[in-house]
C-alpha cells in the first residue's frame, strides 16, 4: 500500500498543489491529512482540493481543527493572542458546520501498520522536536502500540528510533521551519516512511498569503517561506516551549 501524507499545510494551497504536481506524490492507495490543514489564509480553497482527491482521505485532527471548532460561537479573541485569533478567522471563513466538524476528527488513525498523528498518539500539541530529550520520547511514545508512529507539529522532518520504534515527522506541506521554504512529506510504501521535499517558488507563496489572504500573522509565514530562518532557531524556541509546558 502506497500512502501520501500530508501535514501541516495551514491554508498554503500553492505549496499543496506543488506536493500533489510531484510525480513522487502520484498515485496513492491513500492520502493521510495529518493534521493542521487549517487555520491558514486560504482554508476553503485547501479543504476543497483535499476532498477532491481520487484517491481516500483519512484526516487526523492536529491542535488546528481543534483551535478552529472551539472558536465557533465564542467571543472576538484579542489580536494579540495569534492563535485563538487565526483560529477565529478560520472559523469564519469556513461557516459554523464545517469548522466544528474539525473538531471530531479522530486524534490518531492506524493504516498499513502506520499509527498516524498530529503530534504524539496521546496529545494534537505536545511538542517534540530533534532536541527534545530521550526521556521525553520515550514518555511520549510509551504505548503507542505501533511499530511506526508517523507524527509533525513542529514543522521539522524527523526519523529516529525510541526503544524499538521508529517515530518519522512528516514536516510542514505549508509552513515548513527549515530554512529552505521547499515543502515537506511523505511517502509510506508498505508501512515504510520516506521523507520528501519538494521545491517550489515558496517566496512568492507566501507574499501571495500576506497580499491576497491578508493572513494576520505574518511572522510566521516570513520565517518559513519569505525570508526562511535557520531550522536550529526555531528548534530551540520550539524546545523552549516545550519545557515551560
Amino acid at each position: 500500500m502506497n500512502v501520501l501524507a500530508l501535514y501541516d499545510i495551514h491554508g498554503n494551497v500553492d505549496a499543496l498543489e506543488a506536493v500533489l504536481a510531484d510525480p513522487r506524490a502520484a498515485g496513492p492507495d491513500a492520502v493521510v491529512v495529518g493534521g493542521d490543514a487549517v487555520p491558514g489564509p486560504f482554508c476553503r480553497a485547501t479543504l476543497d482540493r483535499l476532498e477532491r482527491l481520487a484517491a481516500p482521505v483519512h484526516w487526523v485532527r492536529g491542535n488546528g481543527e481543534r483551535e478552529v471548532a472551539e472558536a465557533v460561537g465564542g467571543e472576538a479573541p484579542p489580536r494579540e493572542d495569534q492563535a485563538r485569533w487565526t483560529a477565529a478567522v478560520t472559523a469564519a471563513e469556513l461557516g459554523d458546520e464545517a469548522a466544528r466538524a474539525l473538531g471530531a476528527l479522530p486524534l490518531t488513525r492506524e493504516l498499513d501498520g502506520v499509527l498516524y498523528c498530529h503530534a504524539t498518539p496521546r496529545s494534537d500539541e505536545e511538542i517534540l522536536t530533534r532536541l527534545s530529550p530521550p526521556d521525553a520520547w520515550a514518555e511520549a511514545l510509551a504505548g503507542a502500540g505501533a511499530a511506526v508512529v508517523v507524527a509533525g507539529h513542529t514543522h521539522q522532518q524527523d526519523d529516529r528510533v525510541v526503544e524499538g520504534l521508529r517515530f518519522v515527522n512528516a514536516g510542514s506541506v505549508g509552513l515548513p521551519y527549515e530554512g529552505d521554504g521547499a515543502a515537506r512529506w511523505l511517502w509510506v510504501a508498505d508501512g515504510v516512511p520516506e521523507r520528501r521535499r519538494t521545491a517550489y517558488d515558496s517566496v512568492a507563496a507566501g507574499r501571495r498569503m500576506l497580499r491576497e489572504g491578508g493572513w494576520p500573522d505574518a511572522r510566521s509565514i516570513e520565517a518559513a517561506l519569505v525570508e526562511p530562518v535557520e531550522a536550529i532557531v526555531v528548534t530551540r524556541l520550539f524546545e523552549e516551549r516545550a519545557r515551560q509546558s
